[in-house]
């Protein structure tokens, strides 16, 4: 059913499943699970791809398609949700340029 090519593919499509599912587990950030997620879909997408080119048979490509359609408004509403409700550092967190120990100024 699959050639020696395909079946290379697979594997390393499935090497990547689980490199990326690993990202997803352990984070170490809410960016980096949001862009797991999205790999995630993107690798079910080539593995959808690659039994279509294998089988002949085209309706996996339309199972893709919506997986494709969701997965890109599902990481742009994350993203939107991430980036509205998280609380960005305050600048009394980080030390100035004129705070910080042994910082020379400019001078001209």
């Amino acid at each position: 059913m699959f050639t020696l090519f395909e079946t290379t593919v697979l594997g390393i499509l499935g090497i990547a499943l689980m490199m990326a599912t690993v990202r997803l587990l352990k984070g170490p950030s809410v960016p980096d699970r949001i862009l797991a997620l999205d790999v995630l879909s993107m690798i079910a997408i080539g593995i959808l791809g690659l039994y279509a080119s294998a089988t002949g048979d085209s309706a996996p490509l339309d199972v893709a398609i919506g997986i494709a359609l969701i997965a890109f408004l599902a990481t742009a509403g994350l993203a939107h949700y991430y980036l509205t409700h998280h609380e960005a550092p305050s600048e009394s967190d980080e030390p100035s340029v004129e705070k910080r120990p042994n910082s020379q100024k400019s001078r001209h």
